[in-house]
């Protein structure tokens, strides 16, 4: 079994994390709603994740709602001192497990006091603004008004680094304007390269950024290309995703979900494949249109 031991790391805001995590979405029930079918199994999990080197997760109080939050703080409080908990704000679930916007100033201020006592922390270490504003991805619109609250409660002590997710580039431009920015979230995987510029910048720039479906998310990642390498490489084509991202720039941090301590811990392994340069040229070519199985 591999450990994050040696894994390469890159700076989130003033800490240096691995640059392979953890992403908690789906410790919550179906539909990242509800509680899961085997809480004790989510525990095991996170237990597992830490003990093995991951030192960030990413999770939200939406998801649940509450649930999420709760059961980190049940496995891992007290917190190891290395551990950096990621949050987002920006939307709020309704009754029929809708996902509804949440940017007034008594949305987000709320938001941010339900991570912290769900989450059982003073601070909150970094937390994403996410933007919803079209279902289908990022939408041009102007983030001032709700990131100048989150800056605000930055001011407050309660929240020690601003991220952003789910924007575009004229948005992340607008926010570095408002407040300094430690990280983007997007969405961005082998097969969905949209942000590949973005990626760029923010690497010039000393800014993570943070795929969240690294692995295709509901839709795993399927490919023949990607099967032809994996197998050439004796790794499973979700390790070689991996892979190809933390080759793909150094300022990419992985946040994998899943709930199952085996999955886990092959996600982990990806750390330790080594992309030869013409499997890296063999992936590059992969387009969702031409590729497909």
């Amino acid at each position: 079994m591999s450990d994050l031991s040696k894994a390469w790391t890159y700076a989130l805001g003033e800490r240096a994390v691995k640059r392979l995590g953890y992403g908690a979405m789906q410790l919550a029930g179906p539909h990242v709603f509800g509680p899961p079918k085997d809480r004790d199994r989510a525990v095991a999990v996170l237990r597992e994740a830490v003990a093995i080197g991951v030192d960030h997760i990413d999770t939200s109080d939406f998801y649940g709602p509450h649930v999420t939050n709760q059961i980190i703080r049940e496995a891992l409080h007290p917190y190891p001192d290395d551990l950096v908990i990621v949050t987002k704000i920006g939307a709020k679930r309704g009754p029929d497990a809708s996902w509804q916007p949440a940017f007034s100033a008594d949305d987000l201020t709320r938001a941010v006091h339900d991570n912290l006592h769900n989450l059982g922390l003073d601070a909150l270490d970094v937390v994403n603004l996410r933007i919803m504003f079209d279902a289908r991805g990022p939408a041009e619109g102007s983030i001032a008004a709700p990131l100048a609250v989150l800056a605000d409660l930055q001011r407050q002590g309660l929240v020690r680094q601003i991220g952003l997710s789910n924007v575009t580039a004229r948005q992340v431009a607008e926010g570095r304007g408002i407040a300094p920015i430690v990280c983007v979230q997007n969405a961005y995987n082998l097969a969905h390269r949209e942000d590949d510029a973005l990626v760029d910048e923010l690497a010039a720039a000393g800014i993570a950024y943070v795929p969240f479906f690294p692995l295709g998310g509901f839709n795993p990642l399927q490919s023949m290309t990607l099967s032809r390498v994996a197998e050439r490489l004796g790794a499973t084509p979700m390790q070689v995703a991996l892979a190809w991202l933390l080759r793909r720039s150094p300022n990419i941090l992985l946040i994998p979900g899943t709930s199952s301590v085996e999955h886990l811990r092959e996600n982990v392994a990806a750390a330790d494949i080594t992309l030869p340069d013409d499997a890296m040229a063999e992936l590059n070519r992969i387009t969702t249109a031409s590729d497909a199985d």
